[in-house]
């Protein structure tokens, strides 16, 4: 199974050379080229999320909007109709009211956060479970307070009923960031970041003066195992697949 993190970029016509409906066809060509089975988008606006039901034929598209309209940007989910099946969807906000629409955590930025949370059966894998997220931008605080969140669900969900299971998104955290010690607090789930060789996955189109770096991630639980992560680093003329590399990687068990 390959498995994809993929920060698509809000598209609000801010990047010239790299708007949206500039990548489109380069985005196409690779997902075409590649075939995963399943992908995980970051920073989905509504009429992105109706493009790619539109456009990545064969695959199912789902994803529940972050706002309290249930509105702005999504956490979606495409699912390769040949190889796996959608068993299961959910999404909650990383705050105190899991359940409210657009909640978030005192101190953290103006925008809501959330994890959506697919069950997806794969043919020759079986069963998982794929949490996909964007943690905060600006406070380090509400990143683990969310990152706790989520990994207290996954340990609910594995004791409700057990399945291995692959956390994914953008962290918008260094690797070594203090907040990202949240993950040694949850021993038992025995979740093992298999994009650690990746030296930059953020490079904001590299313009002058932006720092690059790792902050995006593919985290899977026994027994799933994982192949060599690559980054996907297509680019046409000055236009890539977005400011983030999308990250891929096969997974066995």
């Amino acid at each position: 199974m390959k498995l994809v993190t993929f920060n698509i970029r809000c598209d609000y016509g801010q990047d010239g050379e790299n708007n949206f409906d500039c990548r489109k066809p380069l985005i196409l060509r690779r997902i075409a080229r590649e075939q995963p089975d399943i992908i995980g988008f970051q920073e989905v606006l509504p009429h992105v999320q109706r493009w790619l039901r539109g456009h990545l034929e064969g695959y199912t598209v789902v994803g529940c909007p972050r706002g309290a309209d249930c509105d702005g940007e999504a956490m979606t989910i495409a699912v390769r109709d040949e190889t796996a099946e959608l068993l299961g969807l959910e999404t909650f906000w990383l705050s105190p009211e899991p359940d409210r629409p657009g909640s978030r955590y005192d101190g953290q930025s103006d925008c809501p956060r959330i994890c959506t949370v697919a069950a997806v059966l794969c043919r020759g894998l079986g069963a998982l479970r794929v949490y996909n997220t964007h943690l905060d931008h600006l406070s380090a605080g509400a990143r683990a307070l969310g990152l706790r969140q989520i990994l207290r669900r996954m340990e609910t969900d594995r004791a409700r009923h057990p399945l291995p299971a692959a956390l994914l998104g953008d962290f918008n955290a260094w690797p070594g960031a203090a907040e990202l010690a949240v993950l040694t607090e949850f021993p038992a789930l025995g979740l093992r970041d298999v994009t650690g060789a990746l030296p930059v996955t953020f490079h904001n189109y590299h313009r002058p003066g932006e720092q690059p770096g790792k902050i995006d991630y593919i985290l899977l639980t026994d027994p799933l195992r994982a192949g060599q992560a690559v980054c996907w680093t297509d680019e046409e003329d000055g236009v890539y697949l977005s400011d983030h590399y999308p990250v891929c990687v096969e997974v066995l068990r």
